[in-house]
């Protein structure tokens, strides 16, 4: 997540150990507390999800997209609002270029989010090694020249990052002194063997380990945050199914101080003997853990609040007399906008009957909401969804993110 210090390249022989626990053990006195969370976000999740309709879900996920691209990067320093997002995804960029690569470092984080969200790693390879440098070589494989280098702070060398490639050097984050890169291969094996055979309700609880235990790791140069949070929103899609319809990085960017000061919390080492029997500290990785589940609830209950049908028909429909007023919209066009979220989708041919007027005027009112970006459709002939643009969400889905300057 910090720029990291290059220290020196030899083998410390660290031991496996060192990183354990991986997992809370039964013993500890909050693992209660940490299973009912668990179960209480997958009921939230899955009630959330089978509330929209099914056409909706798309739209929704792109738009959610963004959001988690922006907080992810925001999180590292990188503010790029979600509107400049969108303009880069239409290949728009800034003529400024520390803007414009910052522009084309979000379109990277959502080309790889969305090659997740399709299911890139639904074979269980969200937690795997393999898993986690495909993540990090699509992200990085797709940045700017310019964002793939590292400044070492005590020599003021220049090292470049390897897209998907392990760590030749080790660093330094804060106080943390990572393992060395020869250390990584048989810390990762151990980290994929145990995350990868756990129960459905411990899965969940263990993203939140996983988490925290990979950035003690640190198998990469650099972009390890980015990489963590994808794999995080991974193994959320795959146990819970999301539908990609939340973004625990939002949360996490709401609360960064805590969030970093949680992690650094959990590079520390046991504190008495009654903190778990592993080398690094039990209660930290369960304070971390009901922290990150917490975060997760939250946003769940956040977007469906936005969500809520009444709610979002009102704003929607609000937004669209504002629009005919000013001229930017034929009069009806909320009628249309009403239709489409009810249903989910409108078949072309059914405007007319939903606006009563006529062909003409149908067309003319589809192509004005298309044309602004209210609408999305597959092709001329295909039904009409609402798209849910980045650039409307002050709007449509206030609080989503920052209004733009």
């Amino acid at each position: 997540m910090a720029r990291n210090a290059d220290i020196r390249a030899d083998d410390r022989g660290e031991d496996i150990s060192l990183r354990e626990p991986l997992l809370i053990g039964d013993s500890y006195r909050h693992r209660g507390r940490i299973l009912d969370l668990a179960f209480e976000l997958t009921q939230q999740s899955a009630g959330f999800r089978r509330s929209l309709p099914t056409p909706l879900l798309a739209s929704l996920a792109r738009l959610v997209r963004s959001m988690n691209c922006y907080y992810s990067n925001l999180i590292e320093g990188h503010d790029t609002h979600p509107i400049d997002i969108e303009r880069a995804l239409n290949s728009d960029y800034s003529k400024d270029n520390r803007k414009r690569d910052l522009q084309l470092e979000a379109k990277a984080h959502i080309t790889v989010q969305e090659w997740i969200d399709s299911g890139g790693l639904s074979d269980g390879r969200a937690l795997t090694t393999d898993g986690i440098r495909e993540i990090h070589r699509r992200f990085c494989e797709l940045l700017p020249d310019d964002l793939l280098w590292v400044d070492n702070p005590a020599t003021k060398d220049r090292l470049r990052v390897l897209p998907g490639e392990l760590r030749t050097r080790d660093v330094q984050v804060g106080t943390h002194v990572a393992i060395s890169p020869a250390a990584l291969p048989r810390f990762l094996k151990r980290f994929e063997a145990v995350y990868g055979n756990t129960g459905k309700a411990e899965s969940i609880a263990a993203t939140a380990a996983a988490h925290h235990r990979l950035l003690w790791m640190h198998p990469f140069l650099d972009g390890n945050g980015r990489v963590a949070r994808l794999m995080s929103h991974a193994q959320l899609l795959n146990t819970l199914d999301t539908g990609a319809l939340w973004s625990v990085a939002r949360g996490l960017a709401r609360n960064v101080q805590e969030y970093k000061r949680l992690l650094a919390s959990c590079d520390q080492t046991r504190r008495n003997d009654l903190d778990g029997r592993g080398n690094l500290s039990e209660e930290a990785l369960g304070e971390f853990t009901q922290f990150f589940l917490n975060v997760c609830i939250d946003q769940v209950t956040f977007m469906e609040s936005l969500i809520q049908p009444d709610r979002l028909r009102a704003r929607i429909l609000l937004w669209a007399e504002e629009e005919a007023r000013l001229g930017e919209l034929p009069p009806k066009a909320g009628c249309l906008l009403e239709a489409v979220l009810y249903r989910g989708e409108l078949p072309r041919g059914d405007a007319g009957a939903v606006l009563a007027t006529g062909d003409r005027q149908a067309r003319r009112t589809v192509s004005s909401l298309l044309e602004r970006g209210a609408l999305i459709s597959d092709s001329p002939r295909a039904p009409l969804r609402l798209a849910f643009p980045a650039k409307f969400a002050s709007r449509w889905l206030p609080g989503l993110f920052p209004d733009a300057e």
